[in-house]
């Protein structure tokens, strides 16, 4: 089990220091917000930081304590190691670099405080890592430079295991200002020397607080064992595979020394597992915003596409024959239900071009009826909505839409364009509702299609 570095009863941080330009600050900085326990920061130069007594050594605490924080440097760890076992630690988290990454010395460091660790009883997390953050107890063991954490990050379903340290930090941020997702944990794992993707991934599909997993990894441990425990799993998982052309392969050893794969095999073999391949970091943050508002998609039946412009419904098209997904055909009940809000001079047609109609009888009214004559027909699976930020216009009809979504329980996946300022009042309506929102058309697409290989997946585990 993992649970005593998500949830320890106390902590050390080791190499705590006042200096703000430091790692050791933040990470007692981070922790001293968040954790509810007991905080033992260790740096022989300090009598306190932070307002919390520090003590000159592991061995000078008073107390036992779960999991250590280690932020010198590596040459110290086996000493370390031994020092925190006498204290009855079971983890210890390394976000210290000059491990395996930096040659045959570190790669030599490493085995030697992995063995000795495992000998004591302790599992070792990273090294060269960001540490963990959960977004429902609050607790952030990270070096983490920004607080920003601590008033925008919302407890949510989306956990992240990420294979950079940076990276994880780069994520979280583009979390925190963007908004419309919550966040169960984010779990920066490093070199992998013990704690590795396959074992969190398992530790995640059985957390109650995560509902959806996005995973950047350069390699995997046990390969076969996260194929089948992705395969297994209700809970999409989404993964970002770095380090599959021969130049990022290479760049991979010297970041996190990960050997990596063909690009095709994995994702050949993901998309067998279940798993939803994605291919830069953007999408990775789209996809697991998407799932978290996504809990069904009906059998059978096509996407349809309702669009305020006629050229973006054909490149829509364009892009759902590219990808596999079939459009929707849609009855004639449907069909005489649009007409009721189109102008008598044009006839619906598919993807529904709905300007004309908004012409004559404004967004709030056209919208909302038209989705749901779509989400009415049993030809109708899922339904992409593209639409613009208008000052003509307010954004209840897209909380209107969310709430058809909700009734008739069929994703919708929403593009829009349109001034910023206007825009991210209508973008935050519609992913308050429940409706992720996409810069991109290709990414609603890619979107939906992904969302229909998960709940096929998700159907046939279901028993007979």
């Amino acid at each position: 089990m993992l649970d005593h570095f998500f949830y320890p009863h106390n902590i050390a941080v080791i190499g705590a220091t006042d200096n703000h330009a430091k790692g050791g600050f933040h990470i007692l900085r981070n922790a001293r917000a968040g954790f509810k326990g007991k905080i033992f920061p260790v740096n022989p130069k300090y009598d306190e930081i932070l307002g919390v007594q520090c003590w000159p050594d592991v061995d000078a605490i008073p107390e036992n304590f779960d999991l250590a924080i280690y932020f010198i440097p590596a040459k110290f760890l086996p000493e370390t190691i031994r020092a925190c076992a006498r204290k009855g630690a079971k983890g210890i988290i390394i976000e210290s670099a000059g491990f395996s990454e930096v040659g045959e010395e570190g790669r030599r460091l490493q085995r030697e405080s992995v063995d000795l660790a495992r000998s004591l009883g302790i599992r070792l997390w990273g090294p060269n890592c960001m540490g963990l953050l959960d977004g429902h107890s609050r607790n952030v063991f990270s070096f983490m430079y920004s607080d920003l954490w601590e008033t925008l990050m919302e407890p949510g379903p989306v956990s992240l295991i990420v294979q950079s340290g940076m990276l994880s930090a780069g994520f979280l941020m583009m979390i925190l200002e963007r908004g419309g997702m919550g966040i169960s944990k984010v779990c920066s794992i490093g070199n992998k020397c013990d704690v590795h993707e396959t074992e969190l991934l398992e530790y995640l599909i059985n957390d109650n607080n995560t509902g959806v997993i996005g995973c950047y990894l350069e390699s995997i441990v046990d390969g076969r064992k996260f194929l089948d425990l992705s395969r297994s799993t209700r809970k999409p998982v989404v993964v970002l595979k770095g380090g599959a052309s021969d130049a990022g392969s290479k760049a991979a050893m010297s970041h996190t020394a990960s050997l990596s794969g063909s690009a095709a095999v994995y994702e050949g073999a993901f998309r067998q597992a279940g798993i939803v391949p994605v291919f830069d970091v953007h999408e990775l943050m789209d996809f697991v915003r998407g799932f978290s508002k996504v809990d069904s998609c009906p059998e059978c039946g096509g996407t349809a596409v309702v669009t305020f412009s006629g050229g973006a419904g054909i490149v829509t098209s364009d892009l759902l024959s590219n990808c596999g997904v079939a459009p929707a055909e849609l009855s004639p009940e449907t069909m005489d239900a649009l007409k009721k809000v189109f102008p008598p001079w044009m006839a619906p047609a598919h993807p529904v071009d709905l300007w004309p109609a908004v012409e004559l009888n404004g967004m709030d009214v056209v919208y909302p009826a038209s989705v749901e004559a779509l989400m009415r027909d049993d030809g109708v699976d899922s339904i992409i909505v593209e639409t613009v930020g208008w000052e003509a216009s307010t954004p209840d009809y897209l909380a209107a839409i969310a709430a058809l979504k909700k009734k008739y329980r069929k994703p919708v996946a929403l593009w829009m364009v349109g001034n910023s300022n206007i825009h991210d009042v209508f973008r935050k309506t519609a992913e308050d509702g429940g409706i992720p929102v996409f810069t991109e058309i290709r990414r609603c697409v890619d979107f939906i299609a992904g969302v229909k290989r998960h709940f096929r997946k998700k159907r046939a585990l279901l028993p007979v």
